[in-house]
Protein backbone atom coordinates (compact mmCIF):
# COMPACT_ATOMS: atom_id res chain seq x y z
CA UNK A 1 0.00 0.00 0.00
CA UNK A 2 1.32 3.43 -0.97
CA UNK A 3 2.32 5.10 2.31
CA UNK A 4 2.36 8.53 0.65
CA UNK A 5 -1.33 8.20 -0.17
CA UNK A 6 -2.22 6.07 2.87
CA UNK A 7 0.27 7.23 5.52
CA UNK A 8 0.96 5.44 8.78
CA UNK A 9 -0.99 6.77 11.73
CA UNK A 10 1.09 7.54 14.81
CA UNK A 11 -0.52 9.06 17.91
CA UNK A 12 1.80 10.26 20.69
CA UNK A 13 4.44 7.76 19.58
CA UNK A 14 2.05 4.81 19.27
CA UNK A 15 1.82 3.31 15.77
CA UNK A 16 -1.77 2.35 14.99
CA UNK A 17 -1.93 -0.91 13.00
CA UNK A 18 -2.90 -0.22 9.40
CA UNK A 19 -5.54 -2.95 9.64
CA UNK A 20 -7.34 -0.89 12.31
CA UNK A 21 -7.50 2.15 10.04
CA UNK A 22 -8.51 0.01 7.06
CA UNK A 23 -11.37 -1.51 9.05
CA UNK A 24 -12.59 1.95 10.07
CA UNK A 25 -12.79 3.09 6.43
CA UNK A 26 -15.95 0.97 6.12
CA UNK A 27 -17.68 3.42 8.49
CA UNK A 28 -16.66 6.52 6.54
CA UNK A 29 -18.44 8.05 3.55
CA UNK A 30 -16.34 9.04 0.55
CA UNK A 31 -16.90 9.58 -3.18
CA UNK A 32 -16.66 6.46 -5.31
CA UNK A 33 -13.10 5.91 -6.48
CA UNK A 34 -11.67 8.15 -3.74
CA UNK A 35 -10.25 5.65 -1.21
CA UNK A 36 -7.74 8.21 0.10
CA UNK A 37 -10.61 10.35 1.45
CA UNK A 38 -12.11 7.38 3.29
CA UNK A 39 -8.66 6.50 4.67
CA UNK A 40 -8.06 10.05 5.90
CA UNK A 41 -11.47 10.22 7.59
CA UNK A 42 -10.80 6.85 9.22
CA UNK A 43 -7.35 7.97 10.41
CA UNK A 44 -8.87 11.11 11.95
CA UNK A 45 -11.57 9.08 13.71
CA UNK A 46 -9.06 6.54 15.06
CA UNK A 47 -6.71 9.32 16.22
CA UNK A 48 -9.50 11.04 18.15
CA UNK A 49 -10.62 7.77 19.72
CA UNK A 50 -7.04 7.01 20.71
CA UNK A 51 -6.62 10.44 22.34
CA UNK A 52 -9.89 10.10 24.23
CA UNK A 53 -8.95 6.67 25.55
CA UNK A 54 -5.50 7.91 26.58
CA UNK A 55 -7.10 10.80 28.47
CA UNK A 56 -9.68 8.51 30.08
CA UNK A 57 -6.96 6.20 31.35
CA UNK A 58 -4.84 9.13 32.55
CA UNK A 59 -7.81 10.36 34.59
CA UNK A 60 -8.62 6.89 35.86
CA UNK A 61 -12.12 6.91 34.37
CA UNK A 62 -13.96 3.71 35.27
CA UNK A 63 -17.60 3.27 34.29
CA UNK A 64 -19.89 0.34 33.65
CA UNK A 65 -21.17 -0.31 30.15
CA UNK A 66 -24.72 0.82 29.47
CA UNK A 67 -27.37 -0.77 27.30
CA UNK A 68 -27.63 1.26 24.09
CA UNK A 69 -30.28 -0.88 22.40
CA UNK A 70 -32.30 -4.04 23.01
CA UNK A 71 -29.70 -6.54 24.16
CA UNK A 72 -26.82 -4.37 22.92
CA UNK A 73 -24.28 -2.86 25.32
CA UNK A 74 -21.43 -0.41 24.93
CA UNK A 75 -17.95 -1.82 24.53
CA UNK A 76 -15.52 -1.09 27.37
CA UNK A 77 -13.84 1.58 25.22
CA UNK A 78 -17.16 3.24 24.35
CA UNK A 79 -18.07 3.31 28.03
CA UNK A 80 -14.69 4.84 28.92
CA UNK A 81 -15.10 7.58 26.33
CA UNK A 82 -18.64 8.33 27.48
CA UNK A 83 -17.44 8.50 31.08
CA UNK A 84 -14.60 10.84 30.13
CA UNK A 85 -16.90 13.24 28.26
CA UNK A 86 -19.43 13.21 31.09
CA UNK A 87 -16.61 14.20 33.43
CA UNK A 88 -14.92 16.74 31.15
CA UNK A 89 -17.88 18.48 29.52
CA UNK A 90 -20.38 20.34 31.65
CA UNK A 91 -23.13 22.68 30.46
CA UNK A 92 -25.85 24.56 32.29
CA UNK A 93 -29.46 24.33 31.27
CA UNK A 94 -30.58 27.51 29.46
CA UNK A 95 -32.88 29.79 31.42
CA UNK A 96 -36.37 30.68 30.22
CA UNK A 97 -35.22 34.04 28.84
CA UNK A 98 -32.70 32.39 26.54
CA UNK A 99 -35.15 29.69 25.50
CA UNK A 100 -37.80 32.27 24.65
CA UNK A 101 -35.26 34.29 22.66
CA UNK A 102 -34.49 31.18 20.63
CA UNK A 103 -38.19 30.58 20.00
CA UNK A 104 -38.75 34.21 18.98
CA UNK A 105 -36.12 33.99 16.25
CA UNK A 106 -38.70 32.13 14.16
CA UNK A 107 -41.79 30.71 15.91
CA UNK A 108 -42.88 29.13 12.61
CA UNK A 109 -40.17 26.49 13.05
CA UNK A 110 -42.21 24.89 15.80
CA UNK A 111 -45.33 23.34 14.34
CA UNK A 112 -47.56 20.34 14.58
CA UNK A 113 -46.63 17.75 11.91
CA UNK A 114 -47.76 18.50 8.35
CA UNK A 115 -50.10 16.25 6.37
CA UNK A 116 -49.47 15.47 2.71
CA UNK A 117 -52.09 14.09 0.33
CA UNK A 118 -50.03 12.22 -2.24
CA UNK A 119 -50.30 10.28 -5.49
CA UNK A 120 -47.51 8.47 -7.27
CA UNK A 121 -46.56 6.15 -10.10
CA UNK A 122 -44.04 3.44 -9.24
CA UNK A 123 -41.74 1.26 -11.29
CA UNK A 124 -40.47 -1.38 -8.89
CA UNK A 125 -36.81 -2.36 -8.72
CA UNK A 126 -34.06 -3.15 -6.25
CA UNK A 127 -31.68 -0.15 -6.54
CA UNK A 128 -28.76 -2.49 -5.80
CA UNK A 129 -29.52 -4.52 -8.96
CA UNK A 130 -27.98 -2.33 -11.67
CA UNK A 131 -29.66 -4.14 -14.58
CA UNK A 132 -33.11 -3.99 -12.98
CA UNK A 133 -32.50 -0.39 -11.97
CA UNK A 134 -31.69 0.66 -15.55
CA UNK A 135 -34.77 -1.08 -16.91
CA UNK A 136 -36.99 0.59 -14.30
CA UNK A 137 -35.43 3.98 -15.01
CA UNK A 138 -36.00 3.62 -18.76
CA UNK A 139 -39.62 2.68 -18.14
CA UNK A 140 -40.34 5.49 -15.66
CA UNK A 141 -38.67 7.96 -18.06
CA UNK A 142 -41.10 6.91 -20.80
CA UNK A 143 -44.01 7.27 -18.38
CA UNK A 144 -42.80 10.73 -17.36
CA UNK A 145 -42.67 11.76 -21.03
CA UNK A 146 -46.25 10.56 -21.53
CA UNK A 147 -47.35 12.41 -18.40
CA UNK A 148 -45.65 15.62 -19.56
CA UNK A 149 -47.87 15.57 -22.65
CA UNK A 150 -51.01 14.84 -20.61
CA UNK A 151 -50.65 16.11 -17.00
CA UNK A 152 -54.40 15.79 -16.41
CA UNK A 153 -54.19 12.11 -17.27
CA UNK A 154 -52.15 11.27 -14.15
CA UNK A 155 -54.81 8.98 -12.66
CA UNK A 156 -55.35 7.05 -15.88
CA UNK A 157 -51.62 6.69 -16.49
CA UNK A 158 -51.07 5.53 -12.90
CA UNK A 159 -53.90 2.99 -13.22
CA UNK A 160 -52.33 1.64 -16.38
CA UNK A 161 -48.60 1.83 -15.62
CA UNK A 162 -47.92 1.91 -11.86
CA UNK A 163 -46.62 -1.20 -10.11
CA UNK A 164 -47.99 -0.14 -6.71
CA UNK A 165 -51.28 -1.33 -5.21
CA UNK A 166 -52.38 2.31 -5.31
CA UNK A 167 -52.88 1.98 -9.08
CA UNK A 168 -56.42 0.88 -8.30
CA UNK A 169 -57.11 4.39 -7.00
CA UNK A 170 -55.23 6.23 -9.73
CA UNK A 171 -52.00 6.28 -7.75
CA UNK A 172 -53.52 7.94 -4.68
CA UNK A 173 -51.74 7.08 -1.42
CA UNK A 174 -54.07 9.17 0.75
CA UNK A 175 -52.78 11.30 3.58
CA UNK A 176 -49.23 10.83 4.83
CA UNK A 177 -47.48 12.36 7.82
CA UNK A 178 -43.84 12.38 8.89
CA UNK A 179 -42.59 8.82 9.30
CA UNK A 180 -45.40 7.26 7.25
CA UNK A 181 -43.16 6.60 4.26
CA UNK A 182 -39.48 5.94 3.63
CA UNK A 183 -37.15 8.87 4.39
CA UNK A 184 -36.09 9.44 0.79
CA UNK A 185 -39.76 9.70 -0.33
CA UNK A 186 -40.60 12.03 2.57
CA UNK A 187 -37.62 14.25 1.75
CA UNK A 188 -39.09 14.86 -1.71
CA UNK A 189 -42.54 15.65 -0.28
CA UNK A 190 -40.98 18.41 1.82
CA UNK A 191 -39.71 20.12 -1.35
CA UNK A 192 -42.99 20.08 -3.32
CA UNK A 193 -45.67 22.74 -3.47
CA UNK A 194 -49.34 21.82 -3.47
CA UNK A 195 -50.34 20.48 -6.90
CA UNK A 196 -46.71 20.02 -8.00
CA UNK A 197 -45.39 16.85 -9.65
CA UNK A 198 -41.73 15.86 -9.52
CA UNK A 199 -39.96 16.99 -12.68
CA UNK A 200 -37.64 13.96 -12.66
CA UNK A 201 -38.20 10.35 -11.48
CA UNK A 202 -37.21 9.82 -7.84
CA UNK A 203 -35.34 6.72 -6.65
CA UNK A 204 -36.10 5.11 -3.29
CA UNK A 205 -35.43 1.64 -1.90
CA UNK A 206 -38.69 0.54 -3.61
CA UNK A 207 -37.84 1.74 -7.11
CA UNK A 208 -38.50 4.80 -9.25
CA UNK A 209 -41.41 7.13 -8.52
CA UNK A 210 -43.19 10.04 -10.11
CA UNK A 211 -44.72 11.88 -7.15
CA UNK A 212 -47.57 14.40 -7.12
CA UNK A 213 -48.43 16.42 -4.03
CA UNK A 214 -52.21 16.73 -4.26
CA UNK A 215 -52.76 18.74 -1.09
CA UNK A 216 -50.72 20.09 1.80
CA UNK A 217 -51.94 20.82 5.32
CA UNK A 218 -49.21 22.81 7.02
CA UNK A 219 -48.76 22.10 10.70
CA UNK A 220 -50.05 24.74 13.07
CA UNK A 221 -47.54 27.00 14.82
CA UNK A 222 -47.28 25.95 18.45
CA UNK A 223 -47.29 28.41 21.36
CA UNK A 224 -44.11 28.91 23.35
CA UNK A 225 -45.49 27.04 26.36
CA UNK A 226 -45.96 23.91 24.26
CA UNK A 227 -42.41 23.80 22.93
CA UNK A 228 -40.25 25.47 25.58
CA UNK A 229 -39.13 22.16 27.11
CA UNK A 230 -38.05 20.71 23.77
CA UNK A 231 -36.24 23.92 22.83
CA UNK A 232 -34.40 23.91 26.16
CA UNK A 233 -33.36 20.27 25.64
CA UNK A 234 -32.15 20.99 22.10
CA UNK A 235 -30.15 24.02 23.26
CA UNK A 236 -28.58 22.00 26.06
CA UNK A 237 -27.63 19.20 23.66
CA UNK A 238 -26.15 21.70 21.20
CA UNK A 239 -24.12 23.33 23.97
CA UNK A 240 -22.86 19.91 25.13
CA UNK A 241 -21.89 18.94 21.58
CA UNK A 242 -19.98 22.20 21.18
CA UNK A 243 -18.24 21.62 24.50
CA UNK A 244 -17.28 18.09 23.46
CA UNK A 245 -15.85 19.37 20.16
CA UNK A 246 -13.83 22.00 22.00
CA UNK A 247 -12.52 19.36 24.41
CA UNK A 248 -11.44 17.12 21.52
CA UNK A 249 -9.83 20.10 19.76
CA UNK A 250 -7.73 20.78 22.86
CA UNK A 251 -6.61 17.14 22.99
CA UNK A 252 -5.59 17.32 19.33
CA UNK A 253 -3.63 20.56 19.87
CA UNK A 254 -1.69 18.99 22.71
CA UNK A 255 -0.93 15.74 20.90
CA UNK A 256 1.79 14.60 18.51
CA UNK A 257 -0.11 13.07 15.60
CA UNK A 258 1.25 11.90 12.26
CA UNK A 259 -0.87 10.50 9.43
CA UNK A 260 -4.07 12.41 10.24
CA UNK A 261 -5.30 15.63 8.63
CA UNK A 262 -7.64 17.63 10.83
CA UNK A 263 -7.08 20.87 8.91
CA UNK A 264 -8.61 19.53 5.69
CA UNK A 265 -11.36 17.81 7.64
Amino acid sequence: MNTAVFPDLIVNGTVIPRAVVAAETQNQEAPKGKPRIAWQKAANAIAIRTLLLEEARARGVLVDSQEVGPGRFESDEEAQIRGLLEQAVSVTRPDEKDVKAEWQKDPSRFRTPPLWEVSHILCVCDPRDLEAREKARARITDIAATLAKDPKGFEAIAARESECGSKGSGGALGQLGPGDTVPEFEAVLRTLSEGETTSEPIITRHGYHIIRLDALAEGQVLPFEAVSEKIAEAMEKAAWAKGARNFVDELIKGADIKGADFISA
